[in-house]
């Protein structure tokens, strides 16, 4: 019999050391997806799907035009929680595989792992730079650049129309998944 590598040993110590702790890992990473799947839904649904939708119907109008502004700031502000809780995700749910009794031989477990890389993240990753970094709409219009301050309007409009209904068919599926393990 030959012994046990010091690296494995080591993750095993961890593993077990984690182990009583995995119901309250598991807690903070649902907290964290219903805060990640849930903290726009309300302020895109009431304030910035509704300034949109009056703008693209008068898109001359004074009026229509500073609701929309103010509504998609307002938005990237409100969205710093969204973007808070993805980190958090991505942290849990590996540490949850890592403790827990699961394998990538579980399908439910490779269907949610896909949901996850390739739509959630690539969607953050876009969603970062529109509210935070070269799209965060107040800055550029602090700097004064009304330019790029409209193209990036424009640009997260564009996220938002194709966004939105992929957290609303994913977010649910995944959730489902994680729940009853169909498969």
């Amino acid at each position: 019999m030959s012994p046990i590598p010091p690296d494995a040993a080591l993750l095993d110590s961890l593993r077990i050391a984690l182990a009583p702790s995995y119901l309250y890992i598991k807690f903070i990473h649902l907290f964290f997806v219903m805060i990640w799947g849930w903290s726009t839904a309300v302020a895109y649904s009431w304030y910035v799907k509704g300034a949109f939708l009056r703008w693209e119907k008068n898109p001359r109008d004074a009026q229509a035009i500073q609701r929309r502004n103010w509504a998609i700031e307002q938005f990237d502000k409100g969205v710093v929680l969204e973007h808070i809780a993805f980190p958090i995700i991505l942290v849990t749910g590996p540490l949850l595989y890592f403790i827990g009794p699961w394998n990538l031989d579980f399908k439910w477990l490779l269907a949610k792992l896909a949901i996850v890389l390739l739509i959630f993240i690539p969607m953050e990753v876009c969603d970062y730079w529109l509210s935070h970094f070269g799209g965060n709409k107040e800055k550029l219009r602090r700097r004064n650049l009304p330019e790029q301050y409209e193209r990036a309007i424009h640009l997260h409009w564009q996220f938002l129309k194709i966004s939105t209904p992929l957290i609303i068919v994913f977010m649910p599926a995944v959730v489902f998944l994680a729940v009853t393990k169909p498969f």
